[in-house]
């Protein structure tokens, strides 16, 4: 009789969870996802990503119409933190410790278990040696297990009087291996823990002594990524302030060091109004409260001041991004509200306006057909010039829409709110006038550092984790997994059995039979030479060597 199909169908249920637990769980899944997961993590190195860089997101979105938005679907600009990326991660985990915790019980069950018996026929085995020797069979076994010491060894004495020694050595291989991948186990926990609980944030400083950023909330920075725990309100509190920068460079113009002064306050110094110095460079940065704050890299802020047809002033530095990694060209934007002192409606102090966009050259060196082409000979200010264009109108800095502070929004300036009024070449000091009487002075320019503030709080774990994943692997590598039995057969040379005497008798002089065969998974790596020592040793003889695989 069948059994109802609605009885089966809770078997086939659970024989199709078991075979896919099996089959995530195995050695060689976990292998393609560790794979996987290192293909995936391609496109986060190839795309740029919005928890490093949201405006070059946007950029590349603009400028690519047709795969911009399709990789946004996709994730691929926060490759990191997306769902496929982290299915693949998980799914590591899950299948690194299904595959650990069977093999973690298979090798404590084998350090329990005695090695097996020795072969029948050592003769068989890759490794064999056998010579007759002086001596009874027990003080030939005890020879061999002197010169055995150290290794895991049994003693078995069969019916007829030979004595068989079965040894292994190599079980920590095993453990290597393990401890490997418990390590890489780790390591995947601990990334995700101080993802979880850490947060990461950069900020540009200018470099003038009278800068700083205060780690007390996420808008102190210009990016900010907060762990998934993290909302921002249990910040360690620490301000830093930035005094001075130095770069240090090649003949070639290529960066060689990056060095800030700075000071910092953090704990009860934030009571006392306490600083303590120190000096910030790349790779070396400052330890406070569980914290670490990294110089990353410079560039440089340029000053303006304009000067509005009633006589008030303004001054900003602006920091402009880099074009050129060798010679620091930048660009960027300024942007100046008139003061208040003008007394102008919203309306028309909205449409006054000042907007200044264009090329910063650290040092300056003019060509083209025009000879006013800017570009920079060198990474150092040693000449500094701008080439800029000078807008007046609405820049829609008070419409809400958020604006890169490196670019002018275009859309006023398609529109005609915003209008070019000049395109000038500016050296420190020098000015432009415009037609309504405004004035605008390059005043030279500070150099800045870009500070970021990052808190993990596993990441020793994580280093901890790596250290031990590569000395599991290197134990893993160096040790040998080997077995080697030896069978000690007492024979008689002449006269009665061996070890007896009687009437007509002749007691024989004792001999045995000694024989060792030796096998080793890792035969190329060196255990053909031991057990030819162990062998030279014993029998005081070369052991014969046979280069064929062993046979049951």
């Amino acid at each position: 009789m069948s059994t109802p199909t609605w009885q089966s169908l809770p078997r086939k249920l659970a024989a199709t969870c078991r075979n896919l637990w099996r089959s995530l769980t195995s050695m060689r899944t976990a292998l393609v996802l560790l794979f996987l997961l290192a293909l995936a993590s391609i496109p986060g190195a190839l795309v740029p990503q919005r928890s490093l860089n949201a405006q070059k997101v946007d950029q590349y979105i603009a400028d690519n119409p047709v795969i911009g938005p399709l990789f946004d679907t996709l994730q691929m600009y926060e490759v990191f933190g997306s769902s496929w990326f982290t299915a693949i991660y998980v799914l590591l985990f899950i299948s690194l410790i299904g595959c650990i915790t069977p093999r973690v019980a298979e090798h404590f069950r084998a350090l329990r278990t005695p090695p097996v018996r020795a072969p029948r026929r050592l003769a068989r085995l890759p490794h064999h040696a056998a010579a007759t020797l002086p001596g009874s069979a027990q003080e030939n076994a005890d020879k061999v297990e002197e010169a055995l010491r150290g290794w895991r060894k049994t003693t078995r004495t069969e019916a007829d009087g030979t004595i068989t020694i079965s040894a292994e050595k190599g079980y920590l291989r095993e453990a290597g291996n393990l401890v490997f991948h418990i390590a890489l186990v780790g390591v995947l926990l601990t990334v995700a823990l101080g993802k979880i609980f850490g947060y990461e944030g950069n900020v540009i400083v200018i470099a003038d002594g009278k800068s700083g950023i205060c780690n007390t909330s996420p808008s102190g920075y210009d990016t900010f990524r907060a762990g998934l725990s993290e909302d921002g309100t249990g910040l360690h509190p620490f301000c830093v302030d930035v005094l001075d920068f130095k770069a240090d460079y090649l003949p070639n113009g290529q960066a060689e060091m990056f060095t800030s002064n700075i000071r910092y306050q953090a704990a009860e110094d934030l009571n006392t109004d306490t600083w303590h110095d120190y000096r910030l460079r790349v790779n070396e940065p400052l330890r406070v409260d569980g914290a670490r704050v990294y110089l990353q890299g410079h560039a440089f802020a340029p000053t303006f001041t304009v000067t509005f047809p009633d006589g008030t002033s303004r001054t900003k530095t602006q920091p402009f991004a880099p074009e050129e990694v060798l010679t620091f060209l930048s660009s960027g934007a300024v942007l100046f509200d008139p003061p208040a002192e003008m007394g102008l409606s919203r309306e028309d102090s909205r449409k006054s306006q000042i907007a200044l966009e264009g090329l910063f050259a650290p040092t300056s060196q003019l060509g083209g057909e025009t000879g006013k082409l800017l570009t920079s000979s060198w990474p150092q200010m040693l000449d500094p010039m701008v080439a800029i264009d000078i807008y007046k109108g609405d820049s829609g800095l008070d419409s809400g829409v958020a604006m890169s502070v490196f670019r002018l929004n275009p859309q006023p300036i398609a529109q005609g709110r915003l209008v070019k009024q000049e395109r000038v070449n500016l050296s420190v000091g020098e000015s432009v006038t415009l037609e309504d009487g405004t004035i605008v002075r390059f005043d030279g320019a500070e150099e800045f550092a870009n500070l970021q503030v990052s808190y993990d709080p596993a990441q020793f774990w994580v280093l901890v984790s790596a250290v031990t994943m590569m000395a599991g692997m290197l134990i893993s590598l160096v040790i040998k997994r080997r077995r080697i039995w030896a069978r000690i057969t007492p024979v008689a040379i002449a006269g009665g059995p061996p070890g007896e005497s009687g009437d007509g008798f002749e007691v024989a002089e004792r001999r045995a039979v000694v024989e060792l065969g030796g096998l080793a998974r890792t035969d190329h790596a060196g255990w053909g030479e031991e057990f030819k020592r162990l062998g030279k040793q014993l029998l005081a003889e070369e052991p014969r060597e046979e280069q064929r695989p062993p046979q049951a």
